[in-house]
Formats: structure tokens, sequence, C-alpha cells
């Protein structure tokens, strides 16, 4: 038997011992007057109500510290992110009550009740002049000196990461803080928050490969969406002229440190607007948002600073390839010296790639890593934007941007395509690329097309990678940092 099984075994026959003993492990009338979060607030701002003669407090928690002295003893026990001290003294709760304490373990829950009072260092503590067991823990916590170091089990095991991690705590407490304040800024400017299906008979929004599923009671095929474009467009053509959506999307890909199968992003739609209006929005709501988590508008991450106030860079993607990636602007417009540079670079290209699609593969590869403060990359060629307008000066380029922070994307957004035989065109165009190899190439949906025939106003339209600004934020070097339950491979039995 191992260690581990032999503590569990140790703690089953503890609590049978219990059981026998007329013990409730599990009672459920405990009710706390307060959370330790409030109590230190009270703690701060009206010391003069506490003392030994002061207000008394029903606290609840999980033990994480035991600090046994004969006849009395000190508890650490913490509520979420938050801990509290307790003195407990066998002649103020009984001796039944304190024979039970000495048989509990580290990750019990315990609920107490007594006044405030400071120890000789200062600390407020809780007096116990009432005990009680609220639930007992089978499996011991893991050493508070070591904790959870391997990335695997924190991942796999969150409850624990959480449980013994102040800073993983505070990265989704973070989390909670970026979305709330995100979706505060949409309200304020007038958007509706809108929810639209999880699950589409044809997958659009996005170059990528759905998962599928099956309806039983309709005997059809649908798929997890890999965005909700098609269906917040629809709205818009519907008179919800301001609308977002902070959405989960899925996307049968890859896993890395900034990809997961299961994601979360915010889209937003907005009729009579441009991209470069989308532009001014993000610099606003991003400074807003770092403000409220950080306090700055400049931030650090992975060693490095990065700034977000207003002002970022705007850059065509013609000009980032030669100004920051060093190609000679003279082969940009030539496909075969252009292949020939990619080759040199060990980029990856397919034959049936066109030259909009080259030149793309050509900045991720030699643009994106070097772009660390916030810049806007603009003017991407139609055969990657499906769903882009058309620039007015050039028919090859579209109205679109990326955002990039950190050498990594994080927003895509475009003016968008109203006219509906240009969308079309678009789709048949994706639909040849998908019968050349491309899985990810849009599905026709026609469908959105007659949505269009009905008219959209002009409308520009935006997606933010919401877990890689959580990332961002929190100085979190992987996604699986930052989700709470990032999806792993299956442990082989």
């Amino acid at each position: 038997m191992d260690k581990e099984s032999n503590l569990i075994q140790l703690r089953k026959e503890k609590i049978l011992d219990l059981k026998n003993s007329g013990v409730n492990l599990y009672p459920n009338d405990f009710k706390p007057s307060c959370s330790i979060k409030a109590l230190k607030k009270t703690i701060e701002e009206n010391p003069e109500t506490l003392g030994e003669k002061g207000d008394e407090f029903f606290m609840a928690g999980r033990m994480m510290a035991v600090n046994i002295m004969g006849k009395s003893s000190f508890i650490r026990f913490k509520e979420g992110a938050e801990q509290l001290q307790v003195y407990i003294q066998k002649n103020m709760i009984g001796d039944d009550n304190y024979s039970l304490f000495k048989k509990l373990d580290i990750g019990d829950f315990i609920g107490v009740k007594g006044p405030l009072f400071q120890t000789k260092t200062g600390e407020w503590t809780l007096q116990a002049k009432e005990f009680r067991l609220l639930s007992k823990a089978m499996r011991s916590l893991p050493e508070k000196f070591h904790g959870i170091k391997d990335p695997e089990k924190r991942y796999r095991q969150r409850y624990l990461d959480l449980i013994m991690n102040e800073d993983t705590q505070n990265i989704f407490i973070k989390r909670s803080r970026i979305i709330s304040t995100m979706r505060q800024f949409f309200e304020e400017k007038g958007f509706m928050e809108v929810e639209t299906p999880m699950m589409q008979p044809v997958p659009g929004g996005a170059e990528a490969t759905p998962f599928k599923t099956w309806h039983n009671a309709l005997g059809m095929e649908l798929f997890l969406r890999i965005a909700p474009e098609l269906y917040l467009k629809r709205l818009v053509v519907g008179g919800f002229e301001k609308v977002f959506e902070i959405n989960r999307n899925f996307r049968n890909e890859g896993i890395s440190t900034r990809h997961n199968p299961e994601f979360t992003m915010v889209e937003f739609y907005q009729a009579y607007a441009d991209y470069e209006t989308l532009m001014d929005l993000t610099e606003e709501m991003f400074e807003i948002i770092v403000k409220k988590i950080s306090g700055s508008t400049t931030i650090e991450y992975q060693g490095q600073s990065i700034h977000l106030n207003k002002g970022w860079r705007r850059i065509s993607m013609i000009d980032s390839l030669e100004q920051i990636g060093g190609v000679d602007g003279k082969i940009l417009n030539d496909p075969e010296a252009l292949l020939t540079l990619a080759q040199k670079n060990n980029i990856p290209i397919s034959k049936k790639d066109r030259h909009g699609k080259v030149l793309t593969k050509v900045f991720d590869a030699l643009v994106e890593p070097k772009l660390i403060q916030p810049t806007f990359i603009t003017g991407y060629p139609v055969e990657v934007s499906p769903l882009s307008r058309k620039t007015d000066l050039n028919p090859e380029l579209t109205d679109r941007f990326e955002l990039f922070i950190a050498g990594r994307e994080i927003a895509n957004g475009f003016s968008e395509i109203n006219d509906p035989e240009d969308q079309q065109q678009r789709f048949l165009m994706q639909v040849r690329q998908r019968d050349e190899g491309n899985s990810e190439a849009h599905i026709m949906d026609s469908e959105y097309v007659e949505a269009l025939e009905y008219g959209m106003p002009p409308t520009a339209g935006e997606g933010i990678g919401i877990d890689r600004l959580v990332m961002l934020l929190t100085d979190s070097p992987s996604i699986r940092e930052v989700i709470l339950f990032p999806h792993m491979k299956k442990i082989s039995e």
C-alpha cells in the first residue's frame, strides 16, 4: 500500500470511530454571520466595536494550520482567499468539544462562535466560545511547505491548486473582475448583451475545424460553435444595432500555451461604425480594464514592460513586413520570391496557398513575435478575410485589423460585408478552398446570405480573446493558468 492509500485508510478508520461515537460528520445547520473578508473590513473601519466584550461572530472555514498547546490551541482557518486565526481553550468550549477538536485534521471544515481580541503580536483573533465540526475531509491536503508544484496535478486537480496556492486564487479573482469590468463597459456604451446558439447546423465565423455532435430528436448533425459571429450579425439585421456576447467557443485544434479547444471570447457588433471606430473603442476599453485591475496602464508581462495607455501603433501588414519583419518590399508582390523567402525561413507553405495566404504566414513568422507593445495590424488580404469588407482603394485588401500584444494575437475586428452578393462570392471562394483540402475553410451558409439580402446597415465587429487578455493582465505564461479546468489528455490506466 502506498503512502497516500495508507493515509486514506487511517482517515477512514478515524471517521468510523467518530461515527461510532455519535459525532455528526456532515451537519448542515451552522450559518456564519459574516465572511472573513467582511470581518476584516470591520476591523479596519470599526475596531471600537470589537474586543472580548464586543460583538460575537459565527465564522466557518477550512482548517489550514493547528498549533495544540495542551489545554489551549491556535487554529488558522481559510474561507475563500481569506484566513483568520482562532484561539480555542478547553475550559471555554468544554471537554467533549475539545477532545473532538484534537481528533480533527488539517482540511476539515469547522464552525466557531465568539468575540475578537488582539494577541500580544497585535493579530486580531477569534476567541472560540462554541466549536462545531462542519465537514470531515477523508483525504489529506498537500504539505503547505511543498504545495503543488507539478503543473499537471495543478490543472487536473484545480480544487487542490485553489486551496493551496493563493496566486492561483488571485488569477481567477482577477479574471472575474476583468469580465465584469468588460460587461459594464459595453453596457455603459449602449450595447445589449445577448446569447446565440452554441450548437449550430452550419459552423461559421472563423476558419477552424469544428466539433460535431448529433441531435436525436431532430435527426441532424450539429456543430459546437467556432464563433457566434454570423448569428450576432443576424441580430444587427433584425434591428439590434449594438450587441455583445461573452461566449464559449470550441475548435478542434491542438493544445498549447496559447490554445485550448474550449475558450472564452467577447464578440461585439456596432451598426454605423467601421473598423477604425472599433480600434478606438478597444484602446479605451483596455485602458479602463487595466487601470481597474492593475492600478496603472503599464504592466509587467514575462519580464517585459507593456504600456496600455491609449495611442497604440497602427500599421498595415505590408508596411510591418518591411519595417518590422525586415522583408525587402520589392518581393512582397512577387509570388515566386516570396515563396523562396518562406522556404529560407522554414515557414510551411502549401502549394495551394494563394498569395495573400503566403503573405499572412510570412507575417506570422517574421513580424508577430516582435509585436510586444500594443499594435494594430491593418490591411489583411481578401483570401484570409472571408467576412471582411474590401477596402475602397484596393479590392485585394480588407478593412480589417488584428491586435497584437506581447507577441500574440489578442483581438480581430473588421468592417463587415453587408453586400449579399459579395458575401456569396466569398463563401464560394471558401468552398473551393475546402475542395482543395483546407478543412478549416468556411462552409457555405446560404441562410446567412439570405439574412443579408433583407439589408444590414454598415457595421463593424470584433472578437477579443478573454483567456489571452487574462494571461496578459495576470502575467501568466500559459492559457492553462487562466482556465479553471483546461482540457487534459486522459491518464492511461
